[in-house]
């Protein structure tokens, strides 16, 4: 029941993170490219690279790290389902270069991000 609890405050926490990151990068946008989502997307991926190498090289004993942030934090922060419906939006639309450009972005970016996440893990 505890790991159920740990997820369930990591998911709050993570959801107010992920409402307050999509408004801030929201706010100086005036085109139609979700800023918001890629931004959120872009700083979990990073933050769940980071975390993967800490629970697992680095303090593997820290038993509710992992479902607290990996789970709860960071499901709620990434909006996989928002990219998503940003993306099939923009393209009913008719911005179908912009779509092709938010959905490369996302992947190539959110890859990148990742990776960079455990690199800067394991420096130290």
């Amino acid at each position: 029941m505890s790991y159920y609890l740990a997820i369930a405050a990591g998911g709050a926490l993570g959801a107010m993170a992920r409402y307050w990151l999509t408004n801030l990068a929201e706010q100086h946008n005036t085109g139609v490219f979700p800023v918001g989502t890629l931004t959120v997307n872009v700083v979990g991926s990073l933050l769940l690279g980071a975390l993967f190498v800490v629970t697992t090289e680095k303090v593997p004993a820290a038993t509710y790290l992992r479902p607290l942030l990996a789970v709860g934090f960071l499901g709620a922060l990434t909006t996989f389902s928002t990219f998503s419906m940003d993306a099939l939006l923009l393209m009913q639309q008719g911005f179908y270069g912009t779509a092709f450009g938010y959905i490369l972005s996302s992947v190539l970016v959110c890859l990148l991000a990742a990776w960079a996440g455990m690199s800067l893990v394991n420096l130290f």
